[in-house]
């Protein structure tokens, strides 16, 4: 169904689902609005290698999740600092954070 999008508390809990078949943990760090908030990931494996998710448009005019920033290990602060500005310039925006092994390889596959 091209347009339709699904809301995105269930495209949540089916991340959170994933997840945890995968044998990872996924927790709501923030709520956005419940069907048409915008959808952020962050994966990392017991706090290390870290990345933020989001969706951007590519030219086929699908939205696929990929990788725009990167957690520094030597300045966790910046990485922090750019969550927090994300989150103040969007009330609606959702953050679920996803933790274990191949967390990112699920991100990447789940839109596709």
């Amino acid at each position: 169904m091209e347009g339709a999008r699904l809301p995105t508390h269930l495209e949540v809990t089916g991340l959170i689902r994933a997840a945890q078949q995968q044998g990872g943990f996924a927790t709501v760090l923030r709520s956005g609005e419940r069907d048409a908030g915008t959808l952020a990931i962050l994966t990392t494996n017991s706090g290390n290698n870290t990345m933020l998710w989001e969706r951007l448009p590519r030219l086929d005019g699908d939205r696929i999740f990929e990788c725009t920033k990167q957690q520094d290990t030597e300045n966790k602060g910046e990485f922090e600092d750019y969550l927090a500005r994300r989150m103040a310039r969007d009330p609606d925006l959702w953050i679920l954070e996803l933790d274990g092994p191949e967390m990112e390889r699920l991100v990447a596959e789940w839109a596709r």
